[in-house]
């Protein structure tokens, strides 16, 4: 065997330990790669490797080289590296004979320092190769799940993470739940979104705001879920405050609502501080589209609905009092009902003869005016349509300190309520 510990110039030794040591690769693949790297070597220096034989053991961290070559009659050599004189071979056994094959060892360091660092360069460029394609089919197989990670690095537009084989991950602002706080050295729950590959450079990017995150939650924390007698069929986020969950059960005996929200709750307690305390409302599905939006819209109470299948919409029609709760704060519960049920919802309010001239609060109109318009406008005392409707315009832009657009906007709005 050549020993290692007579290597000059770049440690041999060294070279061996980094590589056996080597993350995600397997054994037998790791002595081809250093077999092949040998032989690479060699081929640069002599033009060819076929006239030699590599062995490498990468657990005891070291090799041999042996070289063949052809006996044949003295001054008859022409190819030194593929020939040896007679007189030469038989310095090494005296009994062989022309045309004999001569096997000997090569101590791979006289080859000098220049071919140990061209083998360290190529052992590194193949191992870091072997390493990506390692963690690109890792992760490849892994999109969907969940994973866990430290975070190592906090900025601006993203997290780092380490997973626990040292693997980086990264965590993009926009997928990040706006209320997420993260602090370096904790570990934080994330789905795997996507693994971009570009040149041979995995890239692993992670996602909390995906839907798949809250589904994933839900099939750990729900064992129905998981077994397959309850399925998710829809959800609608809004990451970090609002989200509806569509779930529908093939056994009668089942209640998949109650079943995934748990007594009292219990279930979806954790996935809630998972999630920095966004809402999960849990809704039977139905293929009875009418029905469907009527309980995505909960805890409205629709009066009815008139639905129009080509363009994906639907007028609902509620109670006065039901309106506010159908649209939500900030037009929350009605966006989410429509991202849910995949059509676009127009909530009007049944309004009586003899209830023609009720007034309406400003709060019901959060699906057409801003919250923080609304919020304005009630700030300096107006709290109704009627009573806007009443004011100067003067006032509500000064007041209320508004651009003249959108107090023309918001009057607009008014307006065409009472017409």
């Amino acid at each position: 065997m050549a020993t290692l510990k007579k290597a000059k110039g770049p440690s041999m030794i060294e070279t061996f330990q980094e590589f056996k040591e080597t993350k995600n690769i397997d054994r037998t693949t790791l002595v081809s790669v250093l077999e092949e790297s040998f032989r690479n070597v060699i081929a640069k220096m002599f033009g060819s490797d076929e006239n030699y034989d590599v062995i490498v053991n990468p657990d005891k961290g070291d090799f041999e080289i042996h070289r063949n070559r052809i006996v044949v009659a003295d001054g008859e050599v022409q190819d030194e590296n593929k020939e040896i004189a007679l007189s030469e071979a038989q310095k090494i056994e005296p009994d062989y004979e022309i045309g004999e094959e001569v096997s000997e060892e090569v101590e791979f360091q006289k080859f000098g320092r220049r071919a140990i660092l061209n083998l360290r360069q190529t052992l590194a460029s193949k191992i870091l190769e072997l390493e990506h394609d390692s963690l690109y089919q890792k992760y490849k197989d892994k999109v969907g799940q969940i994973v866990s990670a430290e975070v190592y690095q906090i900025w601006k537009r993203e997290v780092l993470l380490i997973d626990d084989e040292g693997n980086e991950l990264h965590l993009p602002k926009g997928e990040q739940i706006p209320a997420d706080n993260y602090h370096k050295g904790e570990t934080i729950r994330a789905i795997v979104k996507e693994v971009q590959n570009e040149n041979n450079n995995p890239r692993i990017i992670l996602s909390r705001t995906s839907n798949q995150f809250l589904e994933r939650l839900l099939e750990a924390e729900v064992p129905e879920i998981n077994d397959g007698l309850i399925t998710i069929r829809r959800i609608a986020r809004m990451p970090g405050e609002r989200a509806k969950v569509a779930v529908e059960s093939y056994d009668d005996r089942i209640d998949p609502v109650g079943a995934c929200v748990g007594v009292r709750g219990s279930r979806v307690h954790g996935i809630v501080r998972e999630m920095c305390n966004e809402n999960i409302d849990v809704i039977n599905f139905s293929n009875n589209t009418q029905l469907f939006i009527q309980r995505a819209l909960s805890p409205a109470k629709v009066t009815s609905i008139t639905l129009n299948p080509e363009e994906h919409k639907a007028e609902v029609y509620l109670q006065p009092e039901e309106v506010s709760l159908a649209i939500g704060k900030g037009g929350l519960n009605i966006k989410l009902a429509s991202m849910l049920t995949e059509y676009t919802i127009d909530v009007f309010r049944v309004v009586n003869e003899n209830e023609a001239d009720e007034d309406i609060y400003l709060d019901e109109f959060a699906d057409e005016i801003d919250q923080w318009i609304i919020d304005s406008i009630k700030a300096i005392g107006l709290d109704t349509a009627k009573s806007v409707l009443k004011a100067p315009r003067e006032m509500l832009i000064e007041k209320a300190d508004l651009e003249e657009e959108t107090v023309d906007h918001v009057i607009e709005v008014l307006k065409a309520e009472f017409e």
